[in-house]
């Protein structure tokens, strides 16, 4: 059978229900109560084994808040900006995280591909603070490169299948070469990572930036400006920083690797401050000022007994069997020898770390701390508590009680009115601003940050199930400092931030679908809603070419699409859009928009035709043939791959509106935000200004969904 016929007989239609069945496992499992030995849904309960595989750190075995966390707002590890401009590189070095070797003591380091410069790289990379009007200029240079100037291995590695046993984690690469990437692109296969380097690009996320300094993901180049993508434009970027003060961050975004680039240590803060948001101490709004201001990227991975990076991608490895065996997938041999590697549709690590540290701790004084929180990790959505515990605990076997905080702020900058909660959602890509006060807390004692939002894909049930061991820790707070006098212990006040964005002119509908690429692999992929029309209202057609008139695909475009196809996304200079965002999985998605900000206006439900299940939203399925006519339901549809093969993807049809969803209490969404939670079978609003011209993307900010095609073009004004 070839592999269009097979990808059209409805691999998509079995995605489509695996995602779903996740969905209704958090359901029927009650959530409440859940440990790591109930049972699971499928794909996550055979990824259990970290602790028991060979050549893999044990999570249960390593310490717990005994290493310090640096605070990535320590004006020693922030970039000297004063002149105006700055040059910033990637290169490798070795790093302490906290690790330790299966002996439990002997400390262990990691190879990292850092930011910084020729002498110091570090993950995450240091931090840029700058002032809001206030243009920076950096030069991004890429060193991945040994003494000899020849290009750096991956060092992000899965097993070696050419080794005899099932131990050796030391060998193969982990990048997949059969995605739509940086060298797979037109006139770019003749280079490899191996003779040419591996291609990057940075991408400051939150900044209001012009299009050809935004990061693009085919923006790309390789050591030495050797190779350079087709959007590449120039080694110096200008950001003007013309925004609000914000919590903005930057890490790679080169097409098809950003998943491992990132992983490898890619990230780093850049901090906006303005005249209100000082960073200083008696600024305007009280805001707590260094050292009592902090920042954390939080970040979840695996690792080998020997320090370094794992990342699964191999058959035997975590994940492998529940998104590749299991699901029929078919992997020819001479594209995946052995079996791999192959990209995989989440990861989820069981080593929690926190600015490169595993678990670690601060020392604080019994005081108000503003803290700012970035969630990076690649697939896991973190719901973040707080719990007093005796001094030297590192569980909450004995907890002495939770403790409310105050969120601030979000993304791209403060909240309309801080809001007091005890737990809080923090999807991937996004940043949240919050103020703690250790006051509360008996001196001696400890305060644990706990993650309850689970070990699997997010559906929306908070907590979900915990699989990992000790995941459900991210860092300690131990408040064992005398308090400053000589600093006054300030609380926060303004009026009137958050979001203010005009009436919009224009409702866009897109969508976020899960079908199957042309070799029955799970491929989470973006769309439209509605029939695709430019910024004049045109319609935009499907390409008039073999490929798409062979698979049906004529006309104007609509349903789901992958990222090389025709822009369908492409807003008026200066408008203003509210979106829909139909989310037709069984999964949540973290939605981000570069350029702009947004204002999330709700949620409602996608009302479904009584002919379909939760398990299969599609028509025709097992029961039916044909929709009743009262809902929303699913028709397959072919997707043209970036090699011109056949997946499977979806169209939504007879789109029917459902009640308004109330807003979930752990959801702080009243500040400036460019990531939104949009969850299955909802409909999520939000609404925002195109206020730069040129070429943007959008897409999941799931960092394996958008290497697997969740992410288009955003193309504001004429020129898509």
């Amino acid at each position: 059978m070839s592999k269009q016929k097979k990808a059209k007989r409805g691999g998509g239609a079995r995605a489509l229900a695996m995602s779903f069945q996740r969905r209704d496992f958090l359901k029927l499992s009650g959530a409440a109560g859940v440990t790591a030995a109930l049972p699971f849904s499928r794909w996550v309960a055979k990824a259990r084994a970290d602790g028991d595989m060979p050549g893999l750190s044990n999570p249960a075995l390593q310490p717990r808040f005994t290493e310090l966390v640096p605070n990535a707002l320590d004006p020693g590890f922030i970039y000297d900006t004063k002149k105006g401009k700055i040059k910033v590189a990637v290169g490798q070095t070795t790093q302490m995280t906290g690790l330790v070797a299966p002996d439990g003591t002997t400390p262990v380091p990691t190879t990292v591909w850092g930011y910084g410069d020729k002498q110091f790289y570090t993950w995450p990379g240091r931090t840029f603070e700058v002032r809001s009007n206030e243009p920076l200029e950096v030069k991004w240079e890429n060193r991945l490169i040994d003494g000899l100037g020849d290009p750096l291995p991956y060092i992000i590695t899965g097993k070696d299948n050419t080794s005899i046993g099932f131990g050796d984690y030391t060998g193969r690469p982990v990048f997949d070469e059969s995605l739509h990437w940086a060298y797979s692109l037109h006139g770019y296969e003749g280079f490899s990572i191996e003779n040419d380097g591996v291609p990057i690009v940075a991408h400051v996320h939150g900044g209001h930036s012009d299009f050809a300094v935004d990061g693009n993901p085919e923006f790309f180049f390789s050591p030495g400006w050797e190779i350079r993508g087709p959007q590449w434009v120039d080694k110096k970027y200008l950001y003007d920083n013309r925004q609000p003060a914000g919590t903005v961050w930057y890490h790679d975004h080169a097409l098809g690797i950003t998943r491992l680039n990132v992983y490898a240590g890619m990230a780093g803060f850049y901090i906006i401050r303005d005249e209100d948001d000082t960073g200083l101490p008696g600024n305007p709004l009280s805001l707590p000022a260094f050292p009592y201001e902090a920042a954390f990227a939080i970040q979840d991975r695996m690792f080998k007994d020997n320090g370094e990076f794992f990342y699964p991608a191999f058959p035997g490895d975590p994940f492998y069997a529940d998104f590749i065996t299991d699901e029929g997938a078919d992997l020819p041999p001479d594209i995946f020898p052995g079996g791999g590697p192959t990209a995989l549709a989440e990861f989820f690590g069981d080593h929690m770390v926190v600015n490169g540290k595993i678990w670690p701790k601060m020392d604080v004084e019994p005081r108000n701390y503003r803290l700012r929180l970035l969630n990076g990790c690649d697939s896991r959505f973190l719901a973040v508590q707080f719990f007093e515990v005796p001094s030297d605990a590192e569980d909450f076997s004995q907890a002495i009680q939770q403790l409310p905080f105050t969120v601030i702020g979000s993304d791209q900058g403060l909240a309309s009115s801080p809001t007091t909660v005890d737990t809080l959602l923090l999807e991937t890509g996004s940043r949240y601003d919050l103020v703690f006060d250790f006051k509360s807390v008996a001196p001696g004692n400890r305060v644990i940050m706990k993650n309850i939002g689970g070990d699997e894909p997010f559906g929306g049930d908070i907590p979900g199930p915990q699989v990992f061991g000790e995941t459900d820790r991210i860092m300690a707070f131990d408040v064992v400092l005398p308090i400053d006098s000589a600093v006054d212990d300030v609380s926060p006040s303004w009026n009137g931030y958050g979001p203010v964005i005009p009436t919009p002119t224009r409702l866009r509908k897109v969508a976020l679908f899960e079908g199957m690429d042309e070799f029955g692999r799970l491929q989470p992929l973006l769309g439209t809603a509605e029939p695709a029309t430019d910024y004049l209202g045109n319609p935009i057609n499907w390409p008039n070419t073999p490929d798409y008139v062979g698979a049906g695909l004529v006309g104007q475009m609509e349903g789901s699409i992958a990222w090389h196809n025709p822009t369908t996304e492409n807003p008026a200079l200066n408008s203003t859009e509210e979106w829909e965002v139909w989310n037709a999985t069984g999964d949540a998605h973290p939605v981000h928009l570069h350029l702009v900000h947004f204002e999330i206006l709700g949620r409602q439900e996608i009302h479904w035709d009584s002919h379909t299940t939760e398990d299969d939203r599609l028509i025709p399925n097992d029961l039916y043939g044909a929709p009743s006519g009262d809902g929303t339901y699913l028709v397959s549809q072919p997707v043209v791959q970036h090699n011109g093969l056949l997946g499977d993807g979806f169209k939504i049809m007879n789109k029917t509106y459902g009640p308004v969803v109330p807003q979930p209490t752990e959801y702080v969404e009243n500040a400036p935000k460019d990531m939104v939670t949009a969850l299955p079978g909802q409909i999520t609003r939000i609404k925002m200004t195109f206020d730069k011209p040129g070429r943007y993307v959008w897409h999941c900010h799931i960092l394996s969904h958008e290497d697997h095609e969740m992410m288009r073009v955003l193309h504001v004004g004429p020129g898509a």
